[in-house]
């Protein structure tokens, strides 16, 4: 089966905390992938490194190499159609600084749906 998310020697440092140390990992397409471990640990954080939303971050390093369909998510793919293709759905809410519309009307935008009447 497929690999469509590899995952080589990540690390992430918030500045001198050093969160992730050294990750691998394949994760086949059309599986199940599930990561367990105590708060803390940096289940959210890895995640976050998949579509980049650490990059919103201050002071967040990052090395190693995440692939996503054979590319680089930090070289060689666009942030903004890498998150139309990998999201992600947290237990407590998170949404970007911007009002519930914008919030709830951001995914169809992203996708080209401009018309207010269709946002509506």
């Amino acid at each position: 089966m497929e690999n469509i998310i590899v995952v080589n020697n990540l690390n992430l440092y918030y500045r001198s905390n050093h969160a992730l140390k050294d990750i691998s990992i394949k994760i086949k397409k059309n599986n199940v992938t599930a990561l367990i471990g105590p708060s803390g640990c940096g289940k959210s954080t890895f995640l976050r490194t998949l579509n980049r939303m650490n990059d919103l971050v201050e002071g967040v390093k990052i090395n190693g190499e995440v692939l996503y369909n054979n590319k680089d998510v930090y070289k060689d793919i666009d942030v903004y159609e890498l998150r139309k293709k990998i999201g992600m759905v947290f237990q407590k809410p998170n949404p970007f600084v911007m009002s519930i519309y914008e919030n709830v009307a951001y995914g169809p935008k992203i996708h080209g749906i401009t018309k207010k009447s269709q946002l509506d």
